[in-house]
């Protein structure tokens, strides 16, 4: 993750302009049929679309520039997470899609020379994609030190077993960063796991099957794997970081990775707030009588309108905080963002469905996508309930007792 400076106001204003025209004019006109499938049979269009984004020197807009990127700063690149949000395969064309952006940064920061080189330089290139296997169909996701998975030192080699599922991408994947066990007898639930990296061409993985969302099998970047690991042997310099470190590691991995969920999660909401409203004016009700004149549509597209503001200044506050003290300095900011942008992303495309009417239940428009597929913000990266409580507990020490 880079740690430049801001660009200047000008700067960053031509910058986003750039990228809006992109995603308007190149994006937006595919990415309902892309999503629709079959999505390979689009990777060649897809990954023109990259390689013009390259071109125009947009790509990797969150790498440092010697790593062939733009250089920017957590709050510029939030700007521009927004922008490609507002289109399903926006980050894909940038590369700056999760998981792959989270194993970036995760790599960059703790990955040994050879994982990088291996590894990391070519996902930061493009040129290969990544997963990351941590939760588990056994344990609750929501206390992610109940883990299942194992791996066991066997000489020079860790042994891997265990069931993990919501791997996303990880059909069409080249390696797996996995969370298991190393440690069971240390006393700290924290510091029994570690994290370890798996070329997914080991025989000892498997991809059991792209899991179904509500009613919809994706493939590769769109797709949710569940996956195992039966005797899968790997090299111990496949160890990222330190035995034990998984915890911590994973809590590196999530600060920033909950902001880019909620940009891209603002870019949602614009692109169906205009949705919303495009379908208020058109569609009447009787001749001449559109919904837009509707007191119930009108608090809908105000109420989204303020919430989508309130979210955005929010998150951009959380993210100027995070990039000058850090993850831990804003524990409870990324909670609060997380469940708060969450409930705001289910809302607005709620209520575009509702506006659209039997439109909006179909697959003629992208809020039935989003709808299946984002339903699940409000459960991964923590569900809205586990960040309340915390956040909560948090607030009441602050209070007397009495």
């Amino acid at each position: 993750m880079s740690t430049n400076e801001n660009l200047s106001k000008e700067q960053l204003e031509e910058l986003l302009q750039t990228y809006r025209k992109f995603v308007e004019k190149e994006l937006f006109p595919i990415d309902l049929k892309v999503i629709k499938g079959p999505f390979r049979s689009f990777l060649p269009q897809l990954h023109e679309l990259r390689k013009k984004a390259k071109d125009l020197g947009l790509f990797a807009p969150h790498l440092p520039k010697d790593a062939g990127g733009l250089g920017l700063s957590l709050v510029d690149f939030a700007k521009v997470s927004e922008i490609l949000g507002q289109s399903p395969i926006g980050h894909f064309i940038f590369n700056c899609q999760a998981p792959d952006i989270g194993n970036m940064e995760l790599l960059e920061l703790f990955g040994s020379d050879w994982q990088k080189e291996k590894f990391l330089k070519p996902l930061q290139e493009g040129k290969i994609r990544s997963c990351f296997a941590m939760t588990e169909p056994e344990n609750a996701g929501s206390n992610p030190v109940i883990l299942s998975t194992t791996a066991e030192r066997e000489g020079d080699y860790y042994v891997i077993n265990g069931h993990k599922w919501f791997t996303t991408a990880a059909d069409g994947a080249t390696f797996t960063i996995v969370m298991a066990v190393t440690n069971p007898e240390e006393e700290s639930p924290y510091k029994k796991a570690s994290m370890i990296l798996v070329p997914l061409d080991n025989s000892g993985f498997s991809l059991i099957r792209n899991i179904p969302i509500m009613g919809e099998e994706g493939e590769d970047y769109i797709s949710h794997g569940e996956v195992r690991f039966e005797n899968c042997k790997v090299p111990v310099d496949h160890l990222i970081g330190s035995e034990g470190q998984g915890f911590a590691l994973a809590q590196e991995r999530l600060g920033p990775g909950r902001i880019h969920h909620c940009m891209r999660w603002i870019g949602i909401c614009e692109r169906v707030f205009s949705l919303m409203c495009q379908r208020a004016l058109t569609r009447e009700l009787y001749p001449g009588k559109p919904l837009a004149e509707k007191q119930t549509i009108q608090n809908w597209i105000a109420e989204s309108r303020a919430e989508i503001n309130a979210s955005r200044l929010m998150v951009l506050d959380v993210a100027s905080r995070m990039q000058v003290h850090g993850s831990k300095a804003v524990k409870e900011e990324i909670s609060m963002i997380k469940f708060f942008v969450a409930d705001v992303l289910m809302k607005v495309i709620d209520r575009a469905i509702q506006i659209h009417g039997a439109l909006g239940v179909t697959d003629d428009t992208l809020l039935s996508f989003w709808y299946r597929h984002e339903r699940g913000a409000r459960i991964y990266d923590g569900p809205d309930e586990v960040h309340k409580a915390s956040l909560a507990k948090s607030i009441l020490k602050n209070f007397p007792k009495a």
